[in-house]
């Protein structure tokens, strides 16, 4: 039983290089429509359908409910990734977008300390990053280096220039440097806080009614650089338009044994509230409530 993520993503190098090319020669709608295939695949043959059954069942999902609901679940998935590839390789971008809170974006960039932006696998996080190159603002990604390298490294060759960066979590603790030298350049900090690989500290705390396991560090650092801290989602409402949302700034500013856990809360309400709003753009392929 997978008890944790293990810090890879679905897929592999030549799926990735088959749908580039169909999207350069033909298209979304053609890579939509082979994406149809794919999903059913996964629907058929993944080890992960009876972990996102069990989710859509805390949602109060039908046994029928939530097998449809799996299957539509592979599909956005493999539909948020056609979309990340279409931004990542400088083709032309048919989306739009709605931003529903980008004042408080605004707010955080005017009180000059920079501030720390956390999410969820929900939607499609990385689009936000392509909007944001519209605001006066550096973006820095904090992330797992565990990717499989073959799909890290094709991607990287039909990447554009964009203008975010990527903080590499190291075991040597000097990504914390790294983040402390962006916000005192008065940039954003992005972060996932719903997944942990093996080994890493985590905080329990319920989540759709159940006790569950979210990594610390996301929660430690909202609390000690004492930041203002926006829980943020960008969700796909159409097959071409997305709907981003920012919270108001909060800061955390108790001692950690305070401010930590009360993080936590916030971030757990803000992401229940969006998967009840979009409950299959959730991807997380584990077992999510296991300890």
């Amino acid at each position: 039983m997978t008890q944790s993520w293990e810090g890879r993503s679905k897929g592999n190098k030549l799926g990735y290089s088959i749908f580039i090319g169909i999207l350069r020669v033909a298209g979304i709608g053609p890579a939509y429509f082979l994406l149809r295939f794919v999903a059913f695949y996964y629907f058929l043959f993944s080890s992960s359908n009876k972990y996102i059954s069990a989710y859509f069942k805390k949602l109060g999902h039908s046994k029928w409910q939530a097998m449809g609901s799996v299957y539509r679940n592979y599909y956005l998935f493999g539909q948020t990734l056609i979309d990340k590839i279409v931004v990542m390789s400088g083709l032309k971008v048919p989306y739009t977008f709605e931003f529903e809170g980008e004042q408080y974006i605004e707010e955080i960039m005017a009180g000059g300390n920079g501030g720390i932006l956390i999410s969820a696998h929900i939607g499609n996080y990385e689009l936000a990053g392509y909007y944001f190159k519209r605001l006066p603002v550096k973006v820095n990604i904090v992330m797992v280096d565990n990717e499989q390298q073959q799909i890290k490294e094709y991607l990287e060759s039909v990447m554009n220039d964009r203008k975010m960066s990527i903080i590499t979590i190291k075991e040597d603790m000097s990504h914390v440097y790294e983040i402390s030298s962006a916000l005192k350049n008065n940039e954003l900090i992005a972060i996932h806080a719903d997944r942990f690989v093996a080994g890493s500290k985590t905080i329990s705390g319920t989540f759709l009614g159940e006790e569950a396991l979210f990594p610390m560090g996301p929660f430690v650092l909202a609390t000690a650089f004492k930041v203002p801290v926006s829980y943020v989602f960008c969700a796909k409402d159409t097959s071409k338009h997305y709907h981003l949302s920012a919270t108001p700034p909060r800061s955390y500013t108790a001692h950690k044994q305070v401010a930590i856990p009360e993080a936590l809360n916030d971030y757990i309400a803000e992401v229940e509230k969006k998967v009840k709003q979009y409950p299959k753009q959730w991807f997380n392929y584990y077992n999510f409530w296991a300890h």
